[in-house]
């Protein structure tokens, strides 16, 4: 394969890994049940805190590192917050994710914050995708591309979880399957772009990486606490939640780690 047939297979596998994880939901085919619902909110919980930890501040805080030496820990505190600080800003901007301004929209609040989280998540990770391809085409070596192609099979099979995390709950929200599945598969739209953003800049952009990884990382963590891991716990099976969040958990780390 041709490193530009390289290129567009990297760029367009991070993409294709999250349209599967959200087709998923066509598995599921009349209401999802409650303890479902309560297992797999624990899940994506437990997938995105991982991915928080392993694919996003301690990749950031290693760039933070070369510029702040042991003082990294401070822009990566203050993107975190700034992450967290974010969500709190659409809740006072828009409407649909304010429960008491938009009653009637209320089922949808929590599955769209977790959209965005995730989707907000995904455009560092695409910007590494294509800093790493655009690195490889700058120094030619067919190793860089080994490194790059590396990267994007890792954050591809990440994505697979993430993309079944936004659909199911949009399928309990939605009551609609196709609709869920777009929505899931939507959440991966900015991984592409980015990758391509981040291809044609390469040597620009690389300082924006840590910060903004930072940053996703604290929206997700924030999403985590503040929606999902209280709406896992169900009166029926109090426990079920805190063992999707483990599961999620110790599923994404796997995935980190082993394909780092």
């Amino acid at each position: 394969m041709t490193e530009i047939g390289l290129t567009v297979f990297g760029i367009c596998f991070i993409f294709l890994m999250t349209t599967l994880g959200s087709a998923v939901v066509f598995f599921f085919k009349g209401e999802v049940s409650p303890k479902t619902q309560a297992f797999f909110l624990g899940l994506a919980s437990g997938v995105m805190i991982a991915a928080s930890v392993w694919s996003l501040l301690l990749p950031a805080l290693d760039a933070f590192t070369l510029s702040f030496g042991k003082l990294a820990f401070i822009p990566a505190v203050v993107s975190v917050l700034l992450g967290g600080i974010f969500l709190v800003i659409l809740d006072v901007l828009f409407p649909i994710f304010g429960a008491k301004r938009q009653k009637t929209n209320i089922s949808l609040i929590k599955p769209f914050r977790l959209f965005l989280a995730v989707t907000f998540h995904n455009i560092p990770e695409g910007l590494a995708v294509g800093f790493a391809f655009g690195s490889a085409f700058v120094s030619g070596e067919i190793t860089a591309f080994a490194g790059a192609i590396g990267l994007a099979i890792g954050i591809g099979v990440q994505n697979f979880p993430e993309g079944m995390a936004v659909a199911l709950p949009m399928k309990t929200a939605l009551n609609s399957n196709k609709k869920a599945f777009l929505w899931g598969m939507g959440s991966g739209i900015a991984e592409p772009i980015f990758a391509c953003l981040g291809f044609v800049l390469a040597s620009q952009l690389q300082i924006l990486q840590p910060w903004l990884l930072s940053a996703s990382a604290g929206a997700m963590l924030f999403v985590s606490a503040e929606d999902l891991i209280p709406d896992a716990k169900i009166p029926e099976k109090p426990k079920l939640g805190a063992w999707g969040v483990l599961i999620g958990f110790v599923l994404m780390m796997a995935l980190d780690v082993g394909l780092a």
